[in-house]
């Protein structure tokens, strides 16, 4: 396994403040950005699942990597990096997968972030790494993470002790 560069932590960093922000608007506190070869934010998201107007489908991860595809072609998305403030989901492993983004950097793992939510009904998570995912496919993914877990951890710390709203 690759070291993390500083401009991996640099570009992890801004994910996790996006994170942050996601959380103070009121929204899960996940973010995502794609950075092209150079560096270059191709694009961001962060989630817009939460109840009742939200698509539970539509992580930070998904939207980040969909908006790139539109923007680029595979050959370049190959080039790409995925920097998210949470481990991809096998949802959004399969995103990352299909758009051809051949690297993944995240913080918080799926391990740690159960560790925060619990049996939270808005966050059901799955026991189930992204390597994992990306080693059934065709093509390699390189995976970089846990990274600054700590600092991930942050903006999820007290959000997931409320009650769900109803719905």
């Amino acid at each position: 396994m690759q070291d993390a560069t500083p401009q991996d932590l640099s570009m992890l960093r801004q994910a996790i403040a996006l994170s942050a922000e996601a959380r103070a608007a009121g929204r899960h506190p996940f973010a995502a950005l794609v950075a092209d070869a150079d560096g270059r934010v191709v694009s961001q998201a962060i989630n817009n699942s939460m109840p009742p107007e939200g698509d539970p489908t539509q992580h930070a991860e998904l939207r980040a990597v969909a908006e790139a595809a539109r923007r680029l072609p595979p050959e370049t998305l190959a080039g790409c990096t995925l920097y998210t403030s949470a481990e991809p989901c096998c949802m959004c492993a399969g995103a990352v997968y299909w758009t051809n983004i051949r690297r993944v950097v995240y913080g918080l793992s799926e391990h740690g972030l159960l560790g925060l939510t619990g049996a939270h009904p808005e966050n059901p998570t799955f026991s189930l790494p992204c390597r994992e995912v990306f080693a059934r496919g065709q093509h390699d993914v390189a995976v970089l993470g846990p990274l600054l877990e700590d600092e991930a951890a942050q903006p999820h710390r007290g959000f997931w002790c409320a009650p769900a709203p109803a719905g």
